[in-house]
């Protein structure tokens, strides 16, 4: 099989930390990834930044370099376009390669808006272009062994659903205060921010495990208008950094969202799915995610002691992992059993382990859905547009403010 040339916009020489290097480089340059893809070119916002970039990652010095994403859809040499720019520039970033009809794999959110992302999404479509989206907590062993455990619904391990609870902590914020590199985060109209990211990624991968809502509410509350922008990196231990300035908020850092799922196999008719998000850590000893699925013959639980973020943080290091766990409690038995999880082969050569998952979806792609099914620009739509009912639901609740 011929490699897949891959083109990366957005790779920082000044960020080593930064997600394009820890959630797509991990892969890309081990050998299982070079044996599936090539990296031949680079986008940045200058030519100039893109050879830093080059050095910095220690790329080969043949990877063609380009400032203007017109430039990098005219090489005729790339097959996948992978975009890792802020989220207010994907649009703009991704549409001409797009255009120019070729494959494009776009972080999480896929664009600033629904509208944005729709566009993009239809553009995709007319051109016949593969899509893929970093919605990767969909792939996380952990949901895929409660995918296994809850079967189809009679036949799994606590029968159909009945209700699931979720309780939630942004643990790797602070309440009350942003990293420099983030104060973005305060401003609702540039998209990212810890309900589009944190609390978009948690509530996709248990979507993708229960189905989506035929119909919810939702509650939004901003709980501190007034954020300090410190001088410190995410998840710095206290948030000590010293305070650079304040700055007003417009994006809620408490949600609720309760409604009721669709029926399925899986799924009984009116089950109810409950969930509650909040910026910060949670209640010292208590885990920052319980997700509880209550069946007709038993119920699951998922505890990960550092958060919700199944798709990337919540894992820990190699050195110091953090134990997810997944119990059920048996009705008949009363008995509470433990069910294991693990990595994949793969993804335990990966010793950058937020840069596991990715992998999985880069694998997936590559064999063209042999290997299952990767996350899509639709399902990147379907994420957005349930985000603008709740951000709808907010404006309604401060239309008198």
């Amino acid at each position: 099989m011929a490699l897949i040339r891959v083109a990366i916009i957005g790779l920082s020489a000044s960020a080593k930390t930064s997600w394009a290097a820890e959630g797509h480089l991990t892969y890309l340059l081990s050998p299982p990834g070079q044996s599936k893809y090539r990296i031949v070119a680079l986008l940045n916002s200058s030519v100039a930044a893109a050879r830093a970039a080059i050095k910095t990652f220690g790329l080969p010095a043949e990877t063609r370099v380009y400032g203007a994403p017109q430039a990098l859809a005219k090489d005729p040499d790339i097959d996948l376009v992978v975009n890792n720019t802020r989220v207010d520039l994907h649009a703009a970033t991704i549409r001409p390669s797009i255009e120019a009809g070729k494959d494009v794999f776009v972080e999480w959110p896929l664009a600033h808006s629904l509208a944005a992302a729709t566009e993009l999404e239809d553009l995709a479509k007319q051109k016949g272009v593969r899509t893929v989206v970093g919605l990767q907590g969909r792939v996380s062993p952990v949901i895929l062994k409660v995918t296994e455990v809850l079967g189809g619904g009679d036949d799994g391990r606590i029968g159909k659903v009945l209700s699931s609870e979720v309780t939630s902590f942004g643990s790797l914020m602070k309440r009350d205060s942003l990293p420099e590199g983030l104060a973005y985060f305060a401003e609702r109209e540039v998209g990212g921010n810890c309900v589009t990211i944190a609390f978009a990624h948690m509530i996709d991968f248990i979507h993708s495990v229960l189905g989506e809502f035929s119909s919810f509410q939702s509650h939004a509350q901003i709980q501190h208008p007034e954020l300090a922008i410190r001088d410190a990196r995410l998840g710095a231990a206290g948030g000590s950094g010293s305070v650079l300035r304040t700055v007003k908020s417009n994006v809620p850092d408490f949600l609720s969202v309760h409604g009721t799922l669709e029926p399925s196999s899986l799924v009984t008719h009116g089950a109810t799915l409950s969930v509650t998000y909040r910026t910060g850590p949670a209640f010292p000893g208590s885990p920052a995610f319980v997700w509880s699925i209550a069946g007709t013959k038993g119920e699951l639980r998922v505890v990960s002691p550092a958060g919700p973020f199944l798709q990337s943080d919540s894992y820990g290091s190699v050195e110091n992992p953090e134990r997810i766990t997944i119990e059920i409690h048996n009705f008949a038995t009363n008995a509470v059993e433990s069910v294991a999880w693990d990595w994949t082969d793969l993804e335990k050569s990966l010793t950058m382990v937020r840069g596991r998952l990715g992998a999985d979806v880069y694998e997936r792609f590559a064999a063209g859905g042999e290997k299952g099914k990767w996350p899509a620009f639709e399902d990147a739509v379907r994420r957005h547009q349930e985000l603008e009912e709740i951000w709808e639901g907010f404006d309604r609740q401060n239309a008198g403010d």
